[in-house]
């Protein structure tokens, strides 16, 4: 049977919640949850404040309980990362393995599913709005086939030094060109010729929303 430290360590980890902020959480001291994770305790009188800061009742945090299950069940969920490539370095590499990872400033989850040489880029300018905002990241699946590609499928194409992601059409003679999504934005369609290298396939897209906090007027 697991001992009260034991649990509490558990369910802080499960939480992904530090020491640091669990003791700002729930006023008990660093120092006392720490002595409390080894067994070093000399009181377990603050164990109401440490559940309530992890959002558990004191039973399940005695019991070792989390969710109502028993913690011994949980599997560990690892959090895969994806780089978010420059377009320079999107327009002048040739595969993900060639991008120096060192110089990658920004990383971001990947959702589920099997997309292991993905990468993110990040939407400049409007040529795509409003499917597409400045500032929205969308994940790229270099793996992925150009000749598998159907029209209307979003794409990444290199040309020269330069990248671009526009909407993949596709005739009815079999003529490809790429068309941007604003209606308004000039050009419209870029032809696909011999200098236009794919890159990979758009297969989602992150977008984040700031939303202030209201404040309450002073009357």
């Amino acid at each position: 049977m697991s001992t009260l430290g034991e649990n509490l360590k558990k369910i802080r980890k499960a939480k992904k919640v530090t020491q640091k902020e669990l003791a700002q959480k729930s006023g008990v001291k660093q120092s006392v949850i720490s002595d409390l994770e080894t067994g070093n305790a000399k009181s377990t009188g603050s164990i109401l404040e440490l559940a309530n800061a992890l959002g558990v009742t004191a039973e399940e945090l005695k019991k070792g309980v989390f969710d109502g299950e028993s913690l011994t069940n949980v599997v560990p969920v690892t959090v895969r990362m994806a780089p978010v490539l420059s377009w320079v370095q999107a327009g002048t590499m040739t595969n993900v393995e060639a991008v120096d990872m060192s110089q990658i400033e920004e990383w971001l989850p990947l959702p589920d599913g099997d997309c292991e040489k993905c990468f993110y880029l990040k939407v400049q300018g409007l040529s795509n709005f409003p499917d597409f905002q400045e500032g929205d990241y969308i994940l790229v699946d270099p793996t992925l086939q150009f000749g598998d590609m159907n029209s209307g499928d979003i794409v990444v194409v290199r040309r020269f030094d330069d990248a671009t992601f526009k909407k993949l059409v596709i005739e009815t003679d079999g003529s490809k060109y790429l068309q941007a999504l604003n209606p308004e934005f000039k050009p419209n369609i870029i032809p696909l010729d011999e200098n236009c290298r794919f890159v990979g396939e758009v297969v989602d897209c992150i977008r984040y929303v700031y939303r202030a906090k209201k404040k309450s007027r002073k009357i």
